[in-house]
């Protein structure tokens, strides 16, 4: 099989959220395989410049802009101020997101439709102007990050999985209406993952890090570097007949009810 398969050389790869942890990492993974890097953030200025430099420094031709993915007119505007700047965008991953870890006996209406309108609407909103132009040009590749969320119920984080549930059934749809003008649409679902976020409960004799190793086959976190493989096959030519699929990248915790040897 030839490597030309998974090149990106010559593509552009917008990744959003990407300003650090695992939308950071398949941004560079991606870079790595040749693509020219777009990504965003709304946060911070400061933090995507930040972002842009480390990647810039490990030899990747990246690119940062600022703006919130659920802003529809303002995504429609600098969806065409990348491509006129950056030119037409090959590989879309919609990586932005948020949670709230709240029951939902206590969660406030508007924490529900924050989470909602983030992780799913934002979707909506993000990929419809980048999909227009991909079906004009009849290619494309669209990556959603999903969640294991998007398959099992956690206590307190009922409006991500609400969400992440939906992104799953939102992806099979687009896959749907968009595969006969050559886009194809796939999700990946990260399993835990070692990032700043999680290294408070990471360290030994944390209830939270013994319940992860035990329950996960492969027995350890992943590392933000283990999505890399997976978001550059969806990205590239291998995967031209691939669509409305979503790959659990989770060390095995959806395959089992329990670690092998923990009966």
């Amino acid at each position: 099989m030839s490597n030309a398969l998974f090149d990106l050389t010559g593509k552009v790869a917008l990744v959003t959220g990407a300003t650090h942890g695992l939308g950071m990492a398949m941004a560079e993974g991606l870079g790595n395989a040749g693509a020219k890097l777009v990504i965003t953030g709304h946060s911070s200025q400061e933090k995507l410049d930040s972002a842009v430099a480390a990647l810039r420094d490990k030899g990747l031709d990246a690119h940062g802009y600022l703006f919130d993915v659920t802003e529809e007119a303002v995504v429609a505007d600098m969806v065409g101020l990348i491509e006129q700047e950056q030119g037409p965008i090959d590989v879309l991953v919609n990586n932005a997101g948020i949670i709230r870890r709240v029951p939902l006996l206590e969660m406030e209406l508007s924490e529900w439709n924050k989470v909602i309108e983030t992780n799913l609407t934002g979707v909506f909103t993000m990929t419809r102007p980048v999909a227009r132009r991909m079906i004009e040009r009849g290619a494309g590749k669209i990556i959603n990050i999903c969640s294991m969320m998007s398959e099992l119920g956690r206590d307190s984080v009922s409006a991500y999985a609400a969400a992440k549930g939906g992104l799953k059934m939102l992806t099979r749809n687009m896959a749907t209406e968009w595969a006969r003008h050559n886009v194809q649409v796939n999700g990946i679902g990260p399993g835990y993952f070692a990032t700043s976020q999680t290294a408070p409960i990471r360290v030994d004799g944390h209830p939270f890090n013994e319940f992860i190793l035990s329950r996960t086959p492969a027995g350890r976190w992943g590392n933000p570097e283990d999505l890399q493989g997976t978001a550059v096959f969806l990205a590239s030519e291998a995967s031209n007949f691939v669509t409305g699929q979503i790959v659990y990248v989770d060390g095995g915790i959806l395959a089992t009810i329990g670690k092998p040897g923990n009966e």
